[in-house]
């Protein structure tokens, strides 16, 4: 084990690059250890001079479900402990519905619901033993609302959500805090050509998400969001006793999930006689256990 007990441990999955690279980096210039993953593990060459100790990268996809036990275990050989489990790694898709296979929507929800849940599975028994920690899931403003041409990446960072918030009940007996972060668009390399994937592409549907297609491509290096401040935000946030299930992060996702709150409450509000005509005259409301 290298390090002391009052040590936090981290494992950040996608470390290599944009939000999960800022968060190593805070981490490690926090005096904390980490366990980092990506595909390529040259692009941790730097850390690994400066945090000989402290540093220990290793391969992973995040779709190889069958390997997060070893992730989780090799962490805990290490250093000993781990504290908090950063699921980051992932990658956008865009296409409409109709021009997104099968298989390239079963790697969206590889990427972001699968490999994250057998990282979650992993790392629970130990977290349930120290009763403390917490689960950081990477989701987007994608994961809350959605728009023509992002929908098999949406499924993904929907199904993430609903997973996880089922999760933070289920955890919190034992002291664990789970963390949503829904960032809107960081300078990273996510829009980045050989990152960004893109379906076969249908003239047909030219004229509905042609621009979002430009405009997804075209953001590259202009994104507003800045990652290093990003990290800052969401270690501050892990520290704060009243911190939310979900934290929208950048300005575009406050302005975007607000608007789609407000809209998704008015149209209820809307429907809501009609709705509420479907039961049984005269049944009294059920009792739930939640």
């Amino acid at each position: 084990m290298n390090g002391n007990e009052t040590q936090k441990t981290w494992i950040i999955t996608g470390g290599s690059s944009g939000l999960g690279r800022a968060l190593v980096e805070a981490a490690l210039e926090a005096g904390e250890n980490v366990v980092a993953t990506a595909r390529r593990l040259e692009r941790f060459d730097g850390l690994r001079e400066r945090f000989p100790e402290r540093l220990l990268p290793l391969a992973h996809d995040v779709r190889d479900t069958d390997a997060a036990a070893e992730v989780v275990g090799g962490a805990i050989r290490h250093f000993g402990r781990v504290d908090v489990l950063v699921n980051n790694a992932g990658a956008g898709q865009v296409g409409a519905a109709e021009e997104v296979s099968d298989a390239e929507l079963r790697d969206m929800l590889a990427q972001h619901l699968f490999g994250p849940a057998a990282l979650v599975r992993a790392v629970l028994p130990h977290l349930r033993a120290a009763r403390s920690g917490a689960i950081v899931q990477m989701s987007s403003q994608g994961g809350r609302m959605s728009f023509p041409a992002v929908g098999s990446y949406s499924a993904g960072k929907f199904a993430l959500e609903g997973w996880s918030q089922a999760l933070a009940g289920e955890v919190a007996p034992f002291g664990i805090r789970v963390l949503i972060v829904e960032p809107s668009r960081f300078r990273t390399e996510f829009n980045a050509g050989g990152v960004l994937r893109a379906a076969a592409l249908s003239a047909d549907y030219d004229d509905v998400i042609g621009a979002v297609r430009a405009n997804m491509a075209d953001a590259d290096g202009l994104q507003e969001g800045d990652p290093v401040r990003a990290a800052s935000i969401i270690r501050h946030v892990l520290d704060d006793p009243d911190a939310p299930l979900r934290l929208p992060l950048g300005a575009e996702a406050v302005r975007n999930l607000s608007s789609t709150y407000r809209s998704s409450l008015d149209e209820v509000r809307r429907w809501a006689s009609l709705s509420e005509s479907a039961d049984f005259p005269g049944v009294a409301p059920a009792v739930r256990a939640f």
